[in-house]
């Protein structure tokens, strides 16, 4: 078995655990669970996350170039550290709505932003969870309720930071550090593909003014390609004659042309002069050497 079947037999199942991976972390966080109901919903968490794990290695494992694919499955390696990541997946049926992308680079730009607003929505909602969990019973704390934490993580995603609401420990830093950093990164992305969407707007109508992309220089070339070889058969000059005309003999003359008087030929010269014992050309009439 390959990477890429592996993917596809386990990915339905990665999706289900996710949903279980969220479902059980927010209610042990949200619910402030203790006893045995905080027991199965933690075991329920790391199930699920070590399914994640180990889905990453298996496919690691079974690359062809291991360093080539860690390179290009970075969100692969965001998926297992951070699982519900993976719901944001779901939300590619909005990318295949009819009407909303007319090109290559449209259909691009909406994935980034609904992937973008997805991924923003459910990093907010795990960091809000998790300062939650660590701060709720630390001394001087002042998140200790889900609509404080909520808040906390909306300022510091969006890096305004206004300083009412701090975290004092340890994990909860680590959360903001995490949480800044990924705001800043889709706060770039989103931005870029909304630039690229109103210059794409302003030079509607001017694709004179627009660069060939390499698959239209692709085509272009294919195009002219195909037409030298239709050209180049169908135009094929036939042997001693233009294109069309029937072939000549040895001589240049058409088969139907008349075949020129007893000694006479190309080599009398212009005139068509006929040839000499002698070697001396006749002109014609009786002066010797014409």
């Amino acid at each position: 078995m390959d990477e890429h079947s592996w993917h596809k037999r386990t990915e339905p199942a990665l999706v289900v655990a996710s949903f279980a991976y969220l479902v059980a972390y927010s209610w042990r966080v949200i619910a402030d669970l203790q006893g045995p109901a905080r027991l199965v919903a933690t075991v329920v968490v790391l199930v699920t996350w070590a399914m994640f794990i180990l889905d990453y290695l298996v496919r690691l494992a079974l690359a062809d170039d291991r360093r080539r694919w860690f390179r290009t499955h970075l969100p692969a390696l965001a998926f297992a550290l951070i699982p519900v990541l993976r719901l944001v997946l779901l939300l590619r049926v909005l990318t295949r709505i009819p009407g909303m992308h007319t090109s290559a680079g449209g259909a691009l730009r909406l994935r980034i932003l609904v992937y973008g607003a997805g991924a923003s929505v459910i990093l907010v909602y795990i960091a809000t969870l998790a300062v939650l969990e660590a701060e709720r019973y630390a001394p001087d704390a002042d998140i200790t309720s889900f609509g404080i934490a909520l808040w906390w993580a909306c300022v510091t995603v969006t890096t305004t930071g206004y300083g009412d609401y701090t975290p004092v420990t340890a994990a909860g830093r680590w959360v903001g550090v995490g949480l800044m950093l990924g705001g800043v990164a889709l706060a770039g992305v989103i931005t870029a593909t909304l630039a690229s969407w109103v210059l794409e707007r302003a030079a509607r109508d001017r694709d004179d003014q627009e660069p060939a992309t390499r698959a239209q220089v692709r085509a272009l070339m294919a195009r002219i390609e195909e037409l030298a070889a239709q050209s180049g058969g169908s135009a094929a000059p036939t042997a001693g004659g233009a294109p069309g005309e029937p072939p000549r003999h040895a001589g240049g003359r058409h088969p139907e042309s008349p075949a020129p008087a007893e000694g006479w030929g190309p080599a009398g010269g212009a005139g068509g002069g006929r040839h000499h014992p002698d070697g001396i050309g006749d002109g014609g009439d009786d002066r010797p050497g014409g």
